[in-house]
């Protein structure tokens, strides 16, 4: 198995803060560490068809985040700030140094906390296609998922069907079988309901997150889907404009540019790693 493949047969679990959590590890090498979190609802997975094109420049680590993909969870940390959190104990756990953090999705807020609480753990982050800009923006049935009173919306959800219907538009399941059915059945058994808690906590912690957004000394650089019909790209002018060392990249692609757009993406991820931040942090 080779470190530029990611796939089911090369991923491991590894206890952090008493949690099985799956991840993809390619080891010591040269170059910049590279710690991404997986997207919602999805798995690490996701970041197959731009693993390629990164692997070569240092070491890649994926985690599916506790709670998400096929990582365990627990209810605490079911928020932005808590995820953030969780992160820096991870970094230090794995001796992951002072990582690059790509975080796309519902791992906007937590890197985003991490940089802010944490300065000195992280290189830069890369972060977009999540929820972050405070009043809410966000439509379709992430916002119904938000603005639900309590999650008794949840007790007959399919996720076979509703999930699967979802993510068929990033790993269509008539063409990558695996893929599509490791992001479905992340999510049965009640584990759906179980992550959304973790957006329906944005109305609470986006706030603070913005308070704390012009402190962030690392930079970052925001890819916004031009078409994302969740999380519209005002959440990312909105944090560009925030951010003290920030570059923002527009993506013609819906809300999973990293696997719809998958080319643009993996070289814009790879320009930031080979200099673009520094340039950024400098500026």
């Amino acid at each position: 198995m080779t470190s530029a493949t990611l796939t089911g047969s090369a991923l491991r679990t590894r206890i952090v803060d008493g949690l099985a959590i799956r991840h993809r590890d390619t080891g010591g090498q040269p170059g910049p560490t590279l710690l991404m979190t997986s997207p919602w609802p999805e798995s690490l997975l996701a970041f197959r068809r731009i693993w390629p094109r990164l692997a070569p420049m240092g070491r890649l680590v994926a985690v599916d985040l506790p709670g998400f993909g096929h990582s365990e969870g627990r209810t605490d940390l079911f928020t932005p700030s808590a995820m953030g959190d969780f992160l820096y104990a991870l970094i230090g756990e794995w001796g992951l140094g002072t990582p690059h953090v790509l975080a796309p999705d519902v791992g906007t807020g937590a890197a985003l906390f991490l940089a802010a609480r944490h300065p000195a753990s992280v290189a830069s982050v890369i972060v977009g296609s999540g929820g972050a800009a405070y009043p809410l923006d966000v439509s379709g049935a992430l916002a119904d998922m938000i603005a639900a009173p309590d999650l008794g919306f949840l007790d007959d959800f399919d996720a076979r069907a509703s999930i699967g219907a979802v993510v068929d538009a990033a790993a269509p399941k008539d063409e990558e079988p695996e893929v599509w059915e490791d992001y479905v059945s992340a999510y049965e058994d009640g584990r759906f309901a179980e992550s959304a808690r973790y957006v329906r906590a944005y109305p609470a912690e986006l706030p603070l997150l913005g308070d704390l957004l012009p402190s962030i000394t690392a930079p970052v650089l925001v890819m916004s889907a031009e078409h994302d019909e969740l999380v519209p790209p005002a959440n990312g002018v909105y944090l560009h404009d925030r951010l003290p060392n920030s570059r923002i990249v527009s993506v013609d692609s819906g809300h999973f540019p990293w696997e719809q757009a998958s080319a643009t993406y993996g070289v814009t991820v790879s320009r930031w790693l080979d200099g673009e931040h520094a340039r950024v942090a400098d500026a």
